[in-house]
């Protein structure tokens, strides 16, 4: 198997068996998991970049005051993106999740038009219609906008977007983002402990070793999928990147029971044609064009 394909399946079964995992925190709120994933998450990179001896990314970044702001504009928004997905399971809304990261792509597409003054081909003109069609027909249907999945897409999207303008590699812009958010984390942490009666981890003794655990499950995939992106065009990932929301839609259906009607069916059917032009108009555009004839 090509290198590339294998990171990019390991990252995205990892991020799309991520409902399994926090299924397994349940009864710790999503914000206590979310600092606890914070603080395990920067332990874990830290350790990392010591054995792997990479440090001379930190010093440029204190010095800049605007790459740190962008840095800390990061770290806010992936922290709101875990606190809704971590919400979303507990509240047994995978679907919604999984719908999230289904539109993801297209959002970004938008984020390029509106930000960076990107113009659209007719089939991304095409998906985006469709999409927004989808997510009309979700909300009229459920009565209100599906604001889980809206969410996750937007905050993701413009998180990849300021990442895009970053100049760092993932394991060193997440450790970045953890340093920064680590003073509020561990206030956060102190606070929920000095509040709680029953100390949490007396009540649930493994819970420790499962919180520990989220530090190299947001590190590994993270490094897997920008070996993979390295290795592979970037319409490969595009389309490779569907089985982590696939994951996550199949357990939220077969493994957590949600339910999903003829109703929900036929909008995500919509989100799903959105995807198929979209992922056709990117594998269109990496073909290789062919070489003029010679004058």
């Amino acid at each position: 198997m090509n290198p590339g394909v294998a990171y990019a399946l390991a990252a995205f079964t990892i991020w799309g068996l991520y409902p399994l995992y926090f299924r397994l925190l349940e009864g710790v709120p999503a914000i206590e998991v979310v600092l606890q994933r914070s603080v395990w998450s920067l332990v874990f990179v830290l350790g990392v970049l010591a054995v792997l001896r990479r440090w001379q990314w930190l010093a440029p970044l204190l010095r800049e005051s605007r790459r740190l702001a962008v840095y800390a504009a990061s770290a806010l928004l992936i922290a709101g993106n875990w606190l809704v997905y971590v919400h979303a399971v507990q509240t047994h809304q995978v679907l919604q999740a999984s719908l999230g990261y289904f539109i993801n792509p297209l959002v970004s597409v938008a984020l390029g038009v509106l930000v960076l003054r990107e113009r659209l081909r007719r089939l991304q003109w095409l998906a985006v219609v469709l999409a927004s069609a989808g997510v009309a027909w979700l909300t009229w249907r459920n009565g209100g906008l599906p604001w889980i999945a809206l969410a996750l897409a937007v905050l993701f999207g413009v998180y990849g977007l300021l990442r895009k303008t970053a100049p760092l590699g993932a394991l060193e812009g997440l450790a970045a983002e953890t340093l920064l958010l680590a003073p509020l984390a561990l206030a956060g942490l102190a606070w929920a402990t000095a509040a709680r009666p029953e100390p949490l981890l007396e009540a649930r003794p493994t819970l420790l070793v499962w919180l520990a655990l989220s530090g190299p499950l947001t590190a590994l995939p993270l490094y897997c999928y920008t070996q993979a992106a390295r290795r592979l065009p970037l319409a490969t990932v595009g389309v490779l990147q569907y089985l982590s929301p696939t994951l996550q839609f199949a357990l939220g259906v077969w493994v957590f029971g949600e339910t999903f009607d003829a109703a929900r069916l036929a909008g995500f059917a919509l989100i799903w044609a959105a995807l198929a032009c979209y992922s056709a108009d990117a594998l269109i555009g990496s073909r290789p064009r062919p070489e003029p004839p010679p004058a």
